[in-house]
């Protein structure tokens, strides 16, 4: 395992799906954090900033490579067999540059892309804390009207997910 960066790491969050539907343009935040904290509280950092008032879902992170992470509000045992566990997996492992999805609700699918970026800041704060946002993010349960032409689907994301690969192209393997 590599060492930990030193300083406080800028993840800036887009909320590309969620309950079936592709968000265009992408609400968003940045969240501030320092490597010492969990995936577990930068989860909970960007759910408070999406407004999400029910918070008792799985929620998932998959990192480069098929890294998944886990964990649930209303579990108190480990983390799903073959996931580590976000209540003790650290941000410490990221790079500036990386990305990675964050999940919330399994169910109703809200897929978040996280792109990890280097704070100015020296000191990290106590807790993940919101920095900003964009956007108009849709309510976690109401119908919400904003939402993209399901012929227009935004390229760029990284392969992450199952959803997020492009499809082949007919006529080629």
């Amino acid at each position: 395992m590599r060492p930990e960066p030193q300083g406080v790491l800028s993840i800036e969050v887009e909320l590309v799906t969620g309950r079936g539907r592709r968000w265009w343009p992408r609400p968003g935040c940045v969240v501030s954090a320092g490597p010492e904290h969990t995936f577990a509280q930068l989860a909970e950092a960007v759910d408070r900033a999406f407004g999400r008032r029910d918070l008792d879902h799985l929620r998932m992170v998959v990192l480069p490579g098929g890294v998944e992470v886990s964990w649930s509000a209303w579990r108190d045992g480990p983390a799903f067999p073959g996931t580590r566990d976000g209540r003790r997996t650290r941000l410490g492992l990221l790079a500036p540059g990386s990305a990675f999805a964050y999940v919330f609700d399994l169910g109703a699918d809200w897929t978040h892309l996280c792109t990890v970026r280097r704070d100015p800041a020296r000191c990290p704060p106590a807790l993940p804390t919101l920095r900003g946002g964009w956007g108009s993010a849709p309510t976690q349960y109401s119908p919400e009207a904003v939402y993209d032409d399901p012929g227009s689907r935004p390229s760029g994301l990284p392969p992450l997910l199952p959803s997020w690969r492009q499809p082949a192209r007919p006529g080629f393997l």
